[in-house]
Parts: structure tokens; sequence; C-alpha cells
């Protein structure tokens, strides 16, 4: 699999790519929630992990049911994170030091509390205000039945009936996520010509990229079918619409207008990796998330097998993987590889589940290396560097994601990844408030400063010290930048082994039960394990260059 070197107005092909999630990075004000100051005090560790990019999870003005997706106002930065003022200084002084900045849009849906959506509920039925979002009269007598059977990406059902003036009930309205998240009616001019402004908006602020949020949802069946249990490409009711290209080719259109053209990066969650590809050709986006090595097990086989369809899906439309370990929905990497199902899945997760994280640790090094080697952009989730681990011990008190209460309390959510991040040993909340300040809007654990940055600076052995050494490998080696791979055969290998070369570069990572003898002629350039008498221990990683 060969391709030539990425052209270098084309940095994304190959960029390291850090995922902010505002609230928990670092709080600037003292208030217990993470915000642009405390961002902007950490460029230079940004800087110095070695990242091309900054992606941030939504900054804009929002009542926050969701994290900030349920989204009030894209032109505002919401008050506890900041001002627009400070956003666009963080964007530059991000470039000055290296970093670009990509932003999340989110076209599915908007925040119930949007001007939009607030004009819908006075205007009433029919008007051309309620046109925008997916406003339905009910079905059976009384219309006391929800339009459609449709199932919630957060569980529960997705549709909420509305109370008229008079007190009486009204029409419902379709929100695939939560009730305060109304889904936007995409057959509406309205709605396209505000995302192309709102794209607009913030490219003239200096933003490299948007991040699009759930992008194989916004366009409906309008006849709003049922989901069958069958159906051919195309025909899903609500999930990657063949109207959606038009939508994307209008977004590339808008980022390819710039002297610097922007970059469109599409969150698409699909098994049909041939439909997955459509959204990456030419004239749509340019990269898409690929989460199929994400939620595979820790098995070499699932593994390679991930690798592969996902290079072979990327190559006949011409743009480059994408790869991630998690995100701020995903179970962290080091409590995940250390379990007994190691894959993930939404639907699985549950309290009390036991993990050896030992064990998920050593894999979690091993994993980091294995997808630094792969060929095109990297994704890093904040705290990943560090090892963080899941907080599974969250009172239940302080869980606010609303995965946990639309499961009936069965599912945790996904706050024990957005626990705020350790950057001191010691303090109130380990320097990621000033001291003295309101407590973390997320409790920390006990002992979270054996993770900090600080301690792991300061450690040639930590997690912190293995990702800043890839990624500084990463960007000064030639067959690392290339998008080249080429499968390795090691002698004496079993099929627990994952081996690959870039250039004069070769990647293995060992899975198997015993240690892997490398070969005489290695020279080592970085091992997520120490090497026994030149062998790699099981679950872990090594990068090194032949000499013959």
């Amino acid at each position: 699999m060969t391709s030539t070197s990425p052209a270098a107005d084309e940095w994304w092909r190959n960029a390291v790519i850090y995922q902010v999630y505002p609230r928990s990075f670092a709080d600037g004000d003292g208030d217990g929630t993470g915000d642009l100051a405390g961002v902007r005090r950490h460029l230079p560790y940004l800087r110095d992990l070695g990242v091309d990019a900054v992606w941030f999870t939504p900054w804009y003005l929002s009542p926050l049911a969701d994290g900030g997706y349920d989204v009030q106002d894209y032109r505002t930065i919401d008050p506890a994170f900041g001002t627009l003022e400070e956003a666009e200084a963080l964007i530059a002084e991000a470039r000055d030091l290296g970093i670009r900045t990509i932003v999340d849009v989110v076209p599915n849906h908007v925040s119930a509390e949007h001007e939009w959506f607030r004009a819908a509920l006075a205007a009433g039925p029919g008007s051309p205000e309620r046109e925008r979002f997916w406003f339905r009269d009910g079905k059976g007598p009384g219309g006391d039945e929800m339009p459609t059977r449709w199932e919630s990406s957060f569980q529960g059902t997705t549709w909420t009936r509305t109370t008229d003036p008079d007190g009486t009930p009204g029409q419902w309205y379709l929100h695939l996520f939560t009730p305060e998240q109304p889904d936007l009616n995409w057959s509406s001019p309205d709605v396209r010509r505000e995302h192309e402004d709102v794209l607009r908006f913030w490219f003239d602020r200096g933003a490299a990229g948007i991040r699009i949020d759930s992008a194989a949802l916004p366009v409906k069946d309008p006849a709003l079918p049922e989901v069958p249990e069958g159906f051919g490409p195309g025909e899903h009711p609500h999930l990657d619409r063949d109207e959606l290209h038009d939508v994307y080719r209008g977004w590339r259109a808008v980022a390819d207008s710039y002297a610097e053209p922007r970059v469109l990066v599409g969150e698409i969650w699909l098994p049909d990796v041939q439909r997955f590809a459509m959204y990456l050709r030419p004239d749509e986006m340019h990269t898409a998330f690929n989460f199929d090595l994400m939620t595979r097990p820790w098995d070499a086989k699932e593994l390679r097998a991930a690798i592969s369809a996902t290079l072979a899906a990327h190559a006949p439309v011409g743009a480059p993987a994408t790869w991630v370990l998690s995100n701020h929905d995903i179970t962290r990497p080091v409590t995940r590889y250390g379990r007994e199902d190691s894959s993930f899945d939404f639907a699985a997760k549950r309290f009390g589940t036991p993990t050896d994280l030992a064990l998920g640790e050593r894999r979690a090094r091993a994993a980091a290396l294995l997808t630094a080697a792969l060929p095109g952009s990297l994704y890093v989730y904040q705290g990943d560097e560090l090892g963080l681990p899941e907080v599974e011990d969250l009172p239940r008190d302080a869980i606010q994601d609303p995965m946990h209460f639309r499961s009936g309390g069965v599912d945790p959510g996904r706050d024990g990844c957005r626990v705020p991040l350790p950057w001191t040993v010691g303090g109130d909340s380990h320097g990621f408030s000033p001291d003295g300040a309101a407590p973390p809007w997320l409790p920390q654990p006990e002992g979270w400063g054996r993770w900090s940055a600080e301690a792991e600076a300061a450690d040639p052995a930590s997690m912190l010290s293995l990702y800043r050494a890839a990624l500084a490998l990463r960007r000064s080696e030639p067959g690392l930048r290339s998008a080249d791979l080429s499968w390795v055969e090691l002698p004496g290998a079993s099929e627990d082994v994952i081996a690959f070369s870039r250039g004069d570069v070769v990647s293995v990572t060992n899975l198997g039960a015993g240690p892997l003898p490398l070969p005489d002629d290695a020279d080592l350039l970085l091992a997520s394990a120490e090497l026994d008498d030149g062998a790699l221990p099981s679950d872990a990683s090594a990068w090194y260059r032949t000499t013959t």
C-alpha cells in the first residue's frame, strides 16, 4: 500500500490532533469548570507534546444538557468558558506555536433554547418557523401516539409532545438524542444557509477546520417511515441518507473558498465501508473518524483486520485514514484494555465491570505506539497521553451525563472519561484550578496526582514520556510521514504479532503470550516496554530500523 508523501499544504493528512474537552482540561478563573484561559495557559504543553492541531468539543453558548452538544448560539462562547475575543486570541496564539484549531459543529440538532426553536414553539403548527424542525401531529385518538417508534441514540423515545398556549397537548417534535436537542430539518433552505454561514464565521476567525458531529444523521426521509428490519444502502429513514452528500458538497465549497483551504472532519459511524468512503470523495470531507480499530478487542487478528479494512476503504477515494483509541464518549484505553472483554460497545457499559489496570496500561502503551505508526492522522484524547484510567467510582449524585439517566441508571454514562485533568502532584485539584478555587465540576479520585503532567514529565518511563518520544519520531522519520505501509513477516512470529514497515521503520506489536525476539540487525528507536535480552515482551510494541 503506497502513495506519495503529502504536500506541505495538506497538513491534515499526517497530523496529530489533540482533543480538548474544555470543561475538563484546565480551569483558569477558579470556578471549577475548565475554560479557554486554562487552555491558553497550557498551550506550551501541547506544543511540547508534539501535536499539529487541537480539536475543541463545543465551546458555544449552551444549557449543557448534553455537555455542550446542545448548542444555543454558534456565534457566542459560553460564559463558563470565556468570550469570543478569548477564542480568537487562543486560535492565534496556538497558530503562533504551530498548532491549528478545529472547532465542532453539530448539524443534526440545536438546543431547545436556540432562538429558532423558541420561535417555532411560539409560532404554532404549519408555520415557517416549525419547518426548520420536525414537528408532526401524533397518531391515534387525540394524537396521543408518537409519529414513529424510532429509538434514541441515548436510549428511549425520540419524540416529545408540546403543549399549546391553552394548555392542551400539541404537536410532537423529533429528537434523536435528548428532548433538549430538537432535530433540524435539512430540507429547509434556512437550515442549510445558516450552517454555511456558521462555517464562514469560524473560518474567518482563523479556525483551520470543522469537526462534524454525528455527520451521518442530519437528513431524514420526509415520509418518516418506521425503520425496516432489512434495508438497502441509503434506505434507512434517518441514517446515511443519500441527500447528505449534497449538504457536504456545499460545505466543501465553503472550505475550499479560502486561500488556505479549511478541513472538514466527519464523525461517521457506519459498518458499510463503501458507504463510509463515499463521504470522503474529493468534493466532500477531507477525513472522517475511523472507529473500527477503537471498538475492537485486544486481539491481533481483530486489529489487523481493522487496519486492513480501513486502509482499503480509504484508498479508492485518496483520503487519509484516521486512528483514535478513545474520545470524550469512550471508556479510556487503560481501563478498557484491562477487561476480559476489551472491545467497546455503548450498549454493554455497566457499573462494576472488573478491570486489571496494570494489564490495561501495558496494552494502552502498546496501542499508542501501534496507532502512532499507522499512515494517516492520529487523534489523542486529552489525558490518554497521561494514561488516565476511567473513573468508575463517581458518586451517583455527581453524574451529569444524560446517557446515565435515560438508561434508568443502568448505564454509568460517559462522565468517567471526562473527569478534570491532573496537572500537578499536589494542590486542591491537582492544578486543574487555582488552589482555593471552587471544587472541579466532576470530583477527582483519590491519588489522581500520580497521573499528573508534573509527575510524568519527570519520569522517563511514564506514558507522557512515551507519547512525547513517539510523536517526535513520527515527525522526524521520513517513513512515518509518508502514506506507505507494507506488512512484515518476522521469523518465528506467531499470528498474535502485528508487524509492518513505513519506509525503513518497522513497527511490531506483540499480542502473544510470550516474548518475541527482534531481528539481530534491529536498531531500536522506541519501545513501550523494556526488552528482555532483545525480545519484545507480551502486550508491547516497538519501532526499529534495520541496519542491513
